[in-house]
């Protein structure tokens, strides 16, 4: 059975809107998604990387998050065809841990906990696939890496690129899919 590794931030866990919506909240700012297309908040607020930068450090804040669209139902179809497992960064966010373990549990608990990795360097993850929103990742990955689609790397190329999880659904199972539409 193939193997398929997925990021959570910004592919299962929707994390730059609800970053952009607190530093907005928080600041009196304004800015929007579409200014954030092809670069991210600490390039466009330099002045404030701090302050954008600390969100990171909440438990909280990875709590909250919103599940992306259709993931739970596709990574549900995916299990009966692949073997899945969940491959996060979290060694980089150190206040995630517990946050994000305790996330995937809430919307994803028909993933096992043996199948849940916490890496820095994803390079180590031997899997056919890696979904991931993060290039660096999948520049050292192995097998093939499959982009999806987030503001800060919508002018990247040289990857399969998904913009939402029925085009995951539909270049990993295609006519095998059972999930409706």
């Amino acid at each position: 059975m193939k193997r398929i590794a997925i990021d959570i931030d910004e592919v299962m866990a929707d994390t730059a809107i609800s970053h952009l919506e607190l530093f907005n909240l928080e600041h009196g700012d304004n800015v929007t998604l579409e200014e954030l297309q092809g670069t991210t908040l600490v390039n466009i607020r330099p002045e404030r990387r701090e302050e954008i930068e600390s969100y990171y450090e909440s438990e909280q804040f990875f709590r909250q998050l919103s599940v992306i669209p259709d993931s739970q139902e596709v990574i549900r179809e995916l299990q009966k065809h692949y073997e899945i497992f969940i491959a996060t960064a979290a060694m980089e966010v150190p206040a995630s841990f517990r946050a994000k373990y305790e996330w995937l549990k809430e919307h994803f608990s028909f993933i096992s906990d043996n199948h849940i990795v916490f890496c820095g360097d994803k390079s180590i993850i031997h899997a056919d696939y890696l979904i991931d929103d993060n290039v660096k990742q999948l520049n050292r990955f192995q097998g093939t890496g499959i982009l999806y689609s987030a503001a800060h790397n919508i002018f990247e190329t040289g990857y399969t690129r998904v913009n939402n999880w029925l085009e995951v659904q539909e270049l990993l199972l295609g006519e095998r899919a059972e999930v409706s539409r």
